[in-house]
C-alpha cells in the first residue's frame, strides 16, 4: 500500500487526532503529542475511491484509521460501525481481517475526523491490483494465493454468523428484493446525468430476479484486491486479511460469487485502463475462475449454479457505486487523483451486465 500525506491531510486533522489518541488511547499513542513536528502522520492509503483509510505513523505502532468519503455519502454505504462490527466478530475464526482496536462516532469533531471511524492494526504485504504488481511473485505463488482467496471466500460462506454473534447482523428473508430497491435508491441519490444503459439494466435485474437458495455472511465486494497477501506466510497461508467490509451482511451467498467472478474477469469490460485494471492474467499464473467455483464449492459443499444474474448484479452495483463517486468528484467533493476518469467506466459496465443477462436468457 501507498500514499502520501502532511499533517494537512484532508479528511483528518492530525494534530487534534494526536491529541485524542494520547487521552482515550494513551497506550497506542506512544510518543505522539499531536501538538509537534514531532507527532503524527496520517498518508492516505491507495487503492480505494470511496471509504478513506489512512496510515498513522508515529503512534507506538502504525495503526490505520477508516472513515467515510467527504461530501456526497450515500445512505448506508459507507458503514463505518458495521465494518468495525464484523471485523471484531471475524477475529481469530478461518477468515484472516486486521485486528480491530476502537470505533468513534466523532459528530463534534473532537477527534479531529468530523464523521464516524474506527481503528485497526496495520497489516503489511502487498495487494496485488495491476498486472505490475504480479512481479516477484512466481506463476505457483499467484495459483496458490489465487485458490487460497477461493477457500477463504468458502469459509466465510461456511461459517454460521450466531457463532461469531452475528446472527442478527443481517435478514435474509426478502435480501435480493431489498437489494434491488436499495441499489435503485442509492442510484436516484446519485443521478447527475442520463444513463439509458444503466436505468436497463436495472429495469431487467428486476424482472429476471432469482430464488435465493442458500443463505452465509456476506463480505459484500469480494476481490483480488481487498486482500493483502503474504508473499511466503508464515503458516503456510497466502491471503494476509481480508479488507473492505463497508458492505457486510447476510444474505445470498451468490452475490459474493457473482462480485469475484465479475472482478475475476474484468479486464473484458475495461481493457485494463484506469480504475478497472485488474492483476488478474492467466498468463502470469492465475487460473480460470472455473477452478476458483470449484474450490469454493469444496469447501461449503454444494454446486455453484449459473452465476449470470449475480454477475449482472455486481456491474450494476459497481456502476452505481462510481456514478455516486462521479457526483462527488463534478462537485469537487474527492480527494487524490483517478476520480476525473470514474465516470466513464459507468456505460460499460452497465453493457457488461446487460451481456451477461442475455447470456443466460
Amino acid at each position: 500500500m501507498s500514499g502520501s500525506g502532511t499533517r494537512a491531510t484532508p479528511g483528518i486533522d492530525v494534530a487534534a487526532f494526536g491529541r485524542w489518541l494520547a487521552t482515550a488511547h494513551p497506550d497506542w499513542a506512544g510518543s505522539a503529542d499531536g501538538g509537534d513536528d514531532d507527532g503524527l502522520t496520517a498518508t492516505r492509503l491507495a487503492g480505494g475511491l470511496s471509504n478513506l483509510t489512512y496510515r498513522i505513523d508515529g503512534s507506538a505502532r502504525p495503526l490505520v484509521l477508516r472513515r467515510p468519503p467527504l461530501g456526497h455519502v450515500l445512505s448506508t454505504a459507507h458503514d463505518m460501525q458495521r465494518e468495525f462490527t464484523i471485523i471484531s466478530a471475524l477475529a481469530g475464526s478461518a477468515v484472516p481481517v486486521p485486528h480491530a482496536l476502537a470505533f468513534l462516532d466523532d459528530a463534534d469533531g473532537a477527534a479531529g475526523v468530523g464523521t464516524p471511524f474506527y481503528l485497526m492494526d496495520f497489516v503489511a504485504g502487498p495487494i496485488l491490483s495491476r498486472p505490475a504488481d504480479n512481479a516477484g511473485h512466481s506463476p505457483a505463488a499467484l495459483r496458490a494465493t489465487s485458490l487460497e482467496l477461493a477457500r477463504t471466500l468458502g469459509e466465510l460462506h461456511a461459517l454460521d454468523p450466531a457463532s461469531v454473534g452475528l446472527a442478527e447482523f443481517g435478514r435474509p428473508s426478502g435480501f435480493l428484493e431489498r437489494q434491488l430497491r436499495r441499489w435503485a435508491a442509492q442510484y436516484d441519490a446519485s443521478r447527475s446525468r442520463d444513463v439509458t444503459e444503466l436505468d436497463t439494466l436495472q429495469e431487467r435485474l428486476g424482472l429476471a430476479r432469482p430464488e435465493t437458495t442458500r443463505d452465509s455472511l456476506l463480505h459484500g465486494d469480494f476481490r483480488l484486491d481487498n486482500a493483502i497477501v503474504h508473499p511466503e506466510g508464515p503458516d503456510g497461508r497466502r491471503i494476509a486479511a481480508v479488507l473492505d467490509w463497508e458492505m457486510a451482511t447476510i444474505g445470498d451467498s451468490l452475490l459474493d460469487l457473482g462480485t469475484f467472478s465479475m472482478y475475476w474477469d474484468f479486464n473484458e469490460v475495461t481493457g485494463g485502463a484506469g480504475i478497472g485494471g485488474s492483476a488478474v492474467d492467466q498468463a502470469a499464473g492465475y487460473p480460470e475462475f472455473d477452478e476458483l467455483v470449484d474450490v469454493y464449492s469444496s469447501v461449503v459443499g454444494v454446486a455453484v449454479p449459473p452465476l449470470g444474474w449475480y454477475r449482472a448484479f455486481a456491474a450494476y452495483k459497481l456502476a452505481v457505486i462510481l456514478e455516486g463517486i462521479h457526483l462527488r468528484f463534478t462537485s469537487g467533493q474527492t480527494v487524490g487523483p483517478g476520480f476525473e476518469q470514474v465516470g466513464s467506466f459507468v456505460v460499460p459496465l452497465a453493457g457488461w451486465g446487460l451481456a451477461q443477462l442475455d447470456a443466460t436468457g
